[in-house]
């Protein structure tokens, strides 16, 4: 890096620390977050989200700290926090907004800040550059700079690392702009992609997760309406995908921290300009139902099999929003155990990967050991976990009373092996 410029990373979830460990490789690295616990874990080699090895860990040269002001010797500031959505399904700027106070109290002349937080076009020069001006009583553009460089962490994904993922980056200057490449260069193989300006860039990123968010709803509508008709969802997409120009999306449940919240910023943004978005917003509404509509489907499937629904009990096999990932958040499968809840089932949830406290703190849900499993009227396997795909058929079975019911959310076990077995099959 020519400029030698050292790098601060405020937020160590899944984005901020694999940034920080790219860039501790190269320089000493400042990462900042308010978690305590978090803190802690990390210097002592831990990752509970699992994206980082101790490791990988050990083999950069990072300062975790709780401690604001050690951010000041950084003049290169990231910020990689949440950008939720409220029950309204509004965005909630507030984690961002509260790391923009912080990075302002300790701000200088020449610094720079890159947002890599997923916002809506504006959001980084209108919303955020006020609160660092009020806090650094300096004022942008003479004193300091900002950018915007979203974030491509994939949860899980341990191919398409943050390395690996070609960078948008932004200024607001083409000063600040070829300062920032160059960072983002000097730790990204792969590359970065200079876009004119940062409301470009804001608006690249939200709409990568909105064209999947879309994509994902047109084959849950599908599989709706397959249902209906008595034909096998993945069995008619395995046929169309031998078109050359067939995306092969598949239906399911659509949560965690990006494509299931990236669509509501961009609507949020669109409504205060005086339009309401109809597809995306309809693509919304559609994947929010799934998992009341999965559940729905579980109750028909357990009466149809002659048992009485207050005597029955249902297990869950995985809480996470994805697969191989321990992320709760936001996660669907959630809507269906409420959904079972609400007609007086009794549901018994296990995932290897998800955290019992969290679960317990944000859900109120309790994981059961795979090992305590009892035989249930119903096994929904919600989240394609590798321990359950490389599950032996026998073993599930074992977990299903006689003539039971096996809901496979996304077809991942032989169907035709399941209802020879006796067992009533469903996956969307």
């Amino acid at each position: 890096m020519k400029q030698n410029r050292k790098i601060s990373v405020t937020g160590l979830g899944y984005v901020g620390l694999p940034v920080a460990v790219a860039f501790g490789k190269h320089n000493l690295t400042i990462g900042y977050d308010i978690n305590l616990k978090r803190i802690k874990e990390l210097k002592k080699g831990f990752d509970a989200t699992g994206e980082m090895t101790p490791e990988q860990l050990k083999n950069s040269d990072i300062l975790f700290t709780d401690n604001l002001y050690d951010l000041k010797s950084a003049d290169f500031h990231i910020i990689a926090v949440p950008t939720p959505i409220d029950q309204a399904k509004k965005p909630d700027m507030s984690p961002l907004f509260k790391a923009s106070e912080g990075i302002g109290k300790i701000l200088k002349k020449g610094d720079i800040v890159v947002y890599e937080s997923t916002v809506y076009p504006g959001a980084t020069e209108e919303d955020c550059v006020p609160i660092l001006e009020k806090h650094s009583n300096l004022k942008n553009g003479s004193d300091f700079t900002v950018g915007y460089s979203p974030e491509r962490i994939n949860p899980g994904d341990k191919k398409h690392t943050f390395d690996k993922i070609k960078k948008i980056v932004s200024g607001q200057d083409s000063k600040t702009l070829e300062i920032i490449a160059e960072a983002y260069q000097s730790v990204v193989t792969a590359g970065v992609y200079r876009a004119s300006n940062i409301k470009i860039a804001e608006a690249a990123k939200i709409i990568e997760n909105t064209q999947r968010d879309i994509n994902i709803a047109l084959m849950n509508e599908i599989a709706l309406i397959f249902d209906k008709i008595g034909i096998n969802t993945n069995q008619v997409l395995e046929a169309s995908k031998t078109k050359w120009n067939f995306l092969p999306f598949k239906p399911g449940l659509v949560g965690g921290h990006c494509i299931g919240v990236d669509p509501y910023y961009l609507t949020h943004k669109a409504e205060k300009l005086g339009y309401t978005p109809q597809v995306i917003l309809a693509g919304r509404r559609l994947n929010d139902e799934m998992g009341k509509f999965i559940a729905k489907q579980a109750i028909k499937k357990i009466i149809a099999a002659g048992n009485n629904i207050l005597k029955s009990s249902v297990t869950v096999l995985g809480v996470t929003f994805k697969e191989n990932c321990p992320d709760i958040r936001n996660s669907k499968v959630i809507d269906i155990i409420e959904e079972l809840n609400e007609f007086g089932i009794k549901v018994t949830p296990h995932d290897p990967y998800a955290d019992r406290w969290e679960c317990k703190k944000e859900y109120d849900i309790d994981l059961s050991d795979f090992s305590q499993l009892t035989p249930a009227s119903c096994v929904i396997i919600a989240v394609e976990h590798d321990q359950y795909k490389k599950l032996p058929i026998k073993t599930l079975f074992s977990l299903v009373k006689k003539n039971g019911v096996i809901i496979d959310v996304k077809g991942i076990f032989d169907s035709d092996k399941i209802i020879k077995a006796g067992y009533i099959y469903w996956s969307l």
